[in-house]
């Protein structure tokens, strides 16, 4: 009868999204499901796995008031270099809590967060050990929560923009779309790289930790494999204290390119002169948020 039900669960989640519209929803195996691993302690206490005999390990928050029969989107919030999930989850060191997105996730998809924990503070991906990490990791979360396998999101600052890059290189079929974070190319490799997916990508123009003309080519990639119309875009000048963006035309369906460049240095929260907040979070959130 468990099986009957759990089943009936998911092809009723399936018959819903079509008639609402919605037909590339896709639940994953554990819609319909109590979560056997994954509990609302799980944004404090870490859970763990093995991958290439490594031990690996990473936090999730679930939405209030979860619902097990419900395909939420899944967000990674990437550490940079010496980080730590859990500065990322607290907020601190310079980071937003989950990078400021939860307060602005306000729709009836809803998400839930992962944020894992780098080999050695980094991303460095050795021989794809963290690409593989992120896949396992795709595969454990599928099968114990309600997700929606086609929203799927990373982003990250710094080495975790670096390692959101990498994902969008090697995994653009498995996930929705990346936010880049001021990051660089090489550091966590682009293994694959020929795929369309949707990028938005942010960069400063006064970086000197990894310079801006590196994310033009992180950038440049993925406007050539979604075949955006290529174009110069515009850049504000030192001391202007503004950020401008460029979103890209000619795009394939559903792979739009999104570019911000900013006045300021290597930072994952930039501020335009005069204002009280980053603009980092909204620019995200507004990216990801066209996909439902």
């Amino acid at each position: 009868m468990k099986l009957w039900t759990n089943t009936f669960s998911v092809v009723s989640l399936l018959v819903l999204a079509t008639l609402n519209g919605s037909s590339a929803t896709k639940p994953s195996p554990g819609c319909g499901n109590a979560p056997k691993l994954v509990t609302t302690s799980s944004t404090t206490t870490a859970l763990t796995m093995t991958v290439n005999g490594k031990s690996r390990n990473y936090f999730v928050k679930l939405p209030d008031n979860y619902d097990k029969g419900h395909p939420y989107r899944l967000i990674y919030t990437l550490h940079a270099l010496s980080g730590t999930a859990q500065q990322v989850i607290a907020g601190t060191d310079g980071y937003l809590p989950w990078y400021g997105i939860p307060t602005l996730v306000k729709d009836n998809v809803s998400a839930i967060y992962v944020a894992p924990n780098g080999l050695d503070k980094g991303w460095a991906n050795k021989d794809g050990e963290d690409i593989t990490f992120i896949k396992q990791l795709n595969q454990v979360l599928d099968n114990d929560l309600c997700i929606d396998q086609n929203l799927r999101f990373s982003t990250g600052f710094s080495y975790g923009g670096a390692m959101s890059y990498s994902i969008a290189c090697s995994l653009a079929k498995d996930f929705r779309a990346v936010a880049t974070l001021s990051g660089n190319p090489q550091i966590s490799g682009c293994a694959g790289g020929s795929d369309p997916i949707a990028y938005y990508a942010q960069h400063g123009v006064g970086d000197t930790v990894l310079p801006i003309a590196d994310a033009h080519t992180m950038r440049d990639r993925f406007i050539k494999n979604n075949g955006c119309t290529a174009q110069t875009a515009q850049e504000p000048t030192s001391g202007s204290g503004k950020h401008i963006k460029t979103k890209y035309t000619g795009c394939s369906a559903d792979h739009p390119v999104v570019w911000v460049a900013f006045d300021g240095p290597h930072t994952p929260t930039p501020k335009d002169s005069g204002a009280s907040a980053t603009f980092t979070n909204n620019e995200t959130w507004e990216f990801f948020s066209q996909f439902t």
